[in-house]
């Protein structure tokens, strides 16, 4: 019996994984990845910060919850089968002064919930793990790790290669056409029939599931995620990841110091809106994104409720002395003659017309497509049990045939 021919639309790690397990589950399969660079990995996945999260932020019961507890343990499985760099280095949360004590224990608490180690500890024991840390109390969670995430990437592109499958790499997607009981892929390398399509594009993902006649119900704004490395002489200021309590109102974990598993230490980031999908500069503007953002109702209602946040990234975003000083919280050593400016990350953030911003992963699907529509942090973490879950809801079309 001939297999399915499916199309996955996005070379990231989402995409990968979920082709990777795709070729596992349906060995017949015939699957084809389309991605419009020259290389895997190379937006929001090569731009990643390299954190192996643990799940300690995540509502109970969520799909973040649950996916990147699952999802960390399949990843570091596959890094230990595959000789990927990685390392369950651990993290500390640090409150820094009484008024951020019970937002401490509510994180405590989450992780509780969610099945991650976790332990509250006070001065003397952070000095032990982090000794430029300044503090009052914070929570240890020795699960959170680091990982070459590009190195993963590259290593499921080998396999599925090996397993006979096709990566369409420099070919843009054009549009998605009904073809009696499939779909016609149109590229800038000619038109692909298939069965069944995934869309995990990523920064574009609202866009491709329009050009596949699906309407989205929420639309990617892009915020820029801007970083300093820390110059190998200060390095010793961090020997894991440190990271302040955050804002519960904003989807961001605030400035952090994050050791990579290449030895060097980045720290970041500051959270501005990119005035391009792929705007990884501030010089760095394309009209038709921007007014598109601008034009968007629930970016608007966002604007209104958070402008205050907003003017303090922006600030902080032009001025390294404000950046220095809020890294200085956490590490008073740290001075500006210590960073250099590392490059920046787009994250691909779903609004809802209400303005709400989408927490949770978001998926959406018809009779023959499935769109990753969000897929924000936690997603690398839990690549490949976003990709089981995909697989999931697809096997049932794979069975009708």
């Amino acid at each position: 019996m001939k297999g399915p021919r499916i199309a996955i639309i996005g070379g990231g790690i989402v995409g990968l994984s979920v082709a990777y397990k795709l070729s596992l589950r349906h060995p017949d399969a015939h699957l084809v990845v389309f991605e419009k660079e020259l290389k895997l990995a190379t937006h929001q996945t090569g731009r990643n910060s390299g954190v192996i999260h643990s799940g300690i932020y995540y509502k109970p019961g969520s799909s973040k919850a649950r996916m990147c507890k699952s999802g960390r343990a399949q990843l570091e499985r596959f890094c230990e089968e595959h000789s990927i760099a990685y390392e369950a280095c651990g993290k500390v949360i640090v409150a820094l002064n009484s008024a951020e004590l019970s937002a401490l224990e509510r994180i405590h608490q989450r992780g509780i919930a969610n099945n991650v180690a976790c332990e509250v500890i006070g001065i003397e024991r952070l000095k032990e793990l982090e000794p430029a840390v300044t503090g009052i109390r914070a929570l240890h969670v020795p699960e959170t790790g680091i990982v070459d995430y590009v190195g993963f990437c590259e290593r499921l592109g080998e396999l599925l290669r090996a397993s006979g499958h096709t990566l369409r790499l420099g070919t843009r997607v054009n549009g998605v056409l009904r073809n009696g009981e499939g779909l016609t892929v149109a590229s800038s390398d000619g038109d692909t029939s298939v069965d069944f399509l995934v869309n995990c594009g990523g920064l574009h993902s609202d866009r491709i599931a329009r050009l596949a006649g699906h309407s989205p119900r929420v639309k990617i704004v892009p915020f820029r995620g801007e970083y300093f490395e820390v110059k190998e002489e200060a390095r010793s200021v961090c020997r894991n990841l440190i990271y302040p309590v955050p804002d519960p109102s904003f989807p961001f974990l605030g400035v952090h110091f994050t050791r990579m598993t290449h030895g060097g230490v980045e720290c970041g980031p500051n959270a501005v809106l990119a005035f391009a999908r792929e705007g990884y500069t501030k010089c760095h503007v394309r009209i038709g994104d921007l007014t598109e953002t601008l034009a968007y109702p629930g970016f608007r209602k966002l604007a209104v409720r958070h402008w205050r946040m907003g003017l303090k990234e922006m600030y902080r975003s032009f001025s390294k002395k404000a950046f220095v000083r809020a890294l200085q919280r956490l590490v008073p050593s740290i001075e500006e003659s210590h960073l250099v400016a590392a490059p920046a990350g787009v994250r691909a953030q779903a609004v809802a017309p209400d303005g709400d911003l989408v927490d949770d992963f978001s998926f959406e699907q018809d009779d023959r497509a499935i769109h990753v529509i969000n897929a924000p942090s936690p997603a690398a973490t839990a690549c490949l049990a976003i990709a089981d879950h995909i697989v999931e809801l697809l096997n049932p079309r794979i069975s009708r045939g």
